[in-house]
C-alpha cells in the first residue's frame, strides 16, 4: 500500500475515533465529575504512550552531545507547555460537555482550526491568506448559528467549550513550535503525564473522586483514555510522517462530523434546523482554511523566473 494513502487512511480512523469520544464523554458525566473523568482517562493514556515511549526508537542516538542535550531539552519544554494547555482545554471541554451536546461541543472545538492564523497573526505577525480569513468570517456565522440561543446569547456549556478551542490553538501552537526539534513519542508522553498529575489535584481538590463512581464510569474512561488518547495521539504522529500538513488537517478536522454523527447514534441527540446549518457552515470554512493559496510575492518570484 502506498506510504502516503496508509497515512490518510490512519488519519481518517483518528477523527473517528477522536469524534465519537465526544458521546463517551457526555456520557461518562453520567457518573462521574469532570475533572476526576479528565484525571483517570488521561492517567491511562500516560501509562500506554509512555509505554510505547520504552520501544521507540530514539532519533538522536547517533547526534553528537550538544544535539542530544538540545533534543532533551525541547522535548521536556514542549512536552510541559502542551501538557499545561492540554490540561485546561480538556478540562473546560468534559465540563461544557456536560451542559451541551456532544455534536455541538465536537463542531464548537474545532473552530481551533481557524483560531491559529488569527493567533499566528496577532502574536506572531505570520500573515495569511484572503482564504483564511474568509473562513474566519464564515467560522464566526456557523458559530453564532450553532451557539446562540433564542435570547442571543452563548449557553454556559458552549461558552466553555469555546474557551476549549482558544486553549486547544495555544496548545497546537507551542506543539508546532517544538515537537520539530524534540522526540514526539516522548513529548507525548511527558504532555499526558503533566495532564494527569494537574487534573488529579484539581479533581481532589474541587470533587471527591470514589473507586464506585469510576467503576461506573469505566467504558466512557476505557475508550477516552486508550482509543481517544493513546491510539489517537499515536496513530496522528505516525501518520502525519508520510501525509502532508494541510492534508492532514483537513482529515483530522472531520472530528467534527463523527462527533455529531457519534451524539446522534450513541446518545440519540437531535439538532434544529439553525444548529445543523450551523454545523454545515463551519465544517465548510474548516475545509476552506486547508486550502494552500500562493501568496502574490511566490506568483511575482515565479513569473520573474518564468
Amino acid at each position: 500500500m502506498n506510504k502516503r494513502l496508509l497515512g490518510n487512511i490512519l488519519l481518517i480512523i483518528t477523527a473517528v475515533i477522536w469524534g465519537l469520544a465526544f458521546a463517551f464523554q457526555r456520557e461518562g458525566m453520567e457518573h462521574i465529575g469532570p475533572m476526576t473523568f479528565t484525571a483517570a482517562r488521561m492517567t491511562l493514556a500516560a501509562a500506554a504512550i509512555w509505554t510505547l515511549s520504552l520501544f521507540w526508537k530514539n532519533h538522536a542516538a547517533d547526534a553528537n552531545p550538544a544535539e542530544k542535550a538540545e533534543m532533551r531539552r525541547n522535548t521536556w519544554t514542549g512536552g510541559l507547555g502542551c501538557g499545561i494547555f492540554l490540561t485546561f482545554a480538556s478540562l473546560f471541554q468534559q465540563t461544557g460537555i456536560i451542559y451541551t451536546s456532544a455534536g455541538k461541543a465536537g463542531f464548537i472545538t474545532a473552530f481551533y482550526i481557524l483560531l491559529v492564523p488569527v493567533i499566528n497573526f496577532l502574536i506572531f505577525k505570520k500573515r495569511s491568506t484572503w482564504l483564511v480569513w474568509l473562513a474566519v468570517l464564515l467560522g464566526l456565522i456557523g458559530m453564532y448559528l450553532l451557539c446562540m440561543t433564542e435570547s442571543f446569547r452563548l449557553s454556559y456549556g458552549d461558552a466553555l467549550v469555546c474557551v476549549c478551542a482558544v486553549l486547544f490553538s495555544g496548545h497546537i501552537l507551542w506543539c508546532d513550535h517544538y515537537v520539530k526539534r524534540a522526540d514526539p513519542i516522548r513529548m507525548a508522553a511527558i504532555q499526558l503525564l503533566v495532564v494527569s498529575v494537574i487534573s488529579w489535584i484539581a479533581a481532589f481538590l474541587f470533587e471527591t473522586p470514589s473507586l464506585a463512581d469510576m467503576k461506573a464510569a469505566l467504558i466512557p474512561i476505557l475508550y477516552c483514555g486508550l482509543a481517544s488518547c493513546g491510539i489517537g495521539y499515536t496513530l496522528q504522529i505516525v501518520a502525519q510522517k508520510f501525509t502532508e500538513p494541510a492534508v492532514a488537517s483537513l482529515l483530522m478536522s472531520l472530528e467534527s462530523v463523527f462527533a455529531v454523527i457519534g451524539g446522534v447514534v450513541l446518545l440519540n441527540e437531535r439538532m434544529s434546523t439553525g444548529e445543523l446549518a450551523g454545523c454545515v457552515i463551519m465544517f465548510a470554512a474548516i475545509i476552506i482554511v486547508q486550502i494552500p493559496v500562493p501568496s502574490f510575492a511566490l506568483q511575482k518570484k515565479k513569473q520573474e523566473k518564468d
